[in-house]
């Protein structure tokens, strides 16, 4: 009776791989060794990171479902994510920072480029030059996290 219910499509049970992110628990992808080339390993990511979608590398990790959650068909399976690592920098509020501190170099130490924020920071940004191309660097998108992390999203 139990392969019934499970083969059953209308019953009160979501399928496990179905589950939203909240009810499972996934390893993390690992920036593969350079000696390992084949990224295809499920887990491996040869890079991190991109700004479009296309951009972006995917691989396969490990995920269960979680002991307290009901769910219909195998608790451990694989799931499709990007690759891509979040450390904690948020677009906002380095924008404030570019703003209203940018002549000080605060957005460049926030970012991670400590070696241009020190430049920036003993020419008072560039005497405003190198601080009004900061913002409009930040804006398009071509002034992100040193370490090729991507921003944290805003839910």
């Amino acid at each position: 009776m139990q392969e019934m219910d499970d083969a059953y499509p209308m019953g009160p049970l979501v399928p496990c791989s179905y589950l939203p992110d909240e009810f499972i628990e996934c390893s993390v992808p690992e920036l593969a060794p350079p000696a390992h080339n084949d990224t295809a390993d499920a887990g491996f990511c040869s890079r991190f990171g991109g700004q479009r979608a296309e951009d972006m590398e995917w691989t396969w990790v490990a995920c269960r479902a979680l002991p307290c959650i009901e769910c219909r068909g195998r608790r451990h399976f694989f799931k499709r994510v990007p690759c891509i690592k979040y450390t904690g920098h948020h677009f906002l509020s380095t924008l404030l920072y570019s703003v209203f501190l940018g002549v000080v170099a605060v957005d460049r130490f926030c970012l991670g480029y400590s070696a241009i924020a020190v430049g920036k920071l003993m020419t008072l940004g560039g005497l405003g030059v190198w601080w009004i191309i900061d913002i409009f660097l930040l804006v398009t998108g071509n002034l992100t996290p040193a370490d090729d992390s991507n921003w944290e999203p805003y839910y």
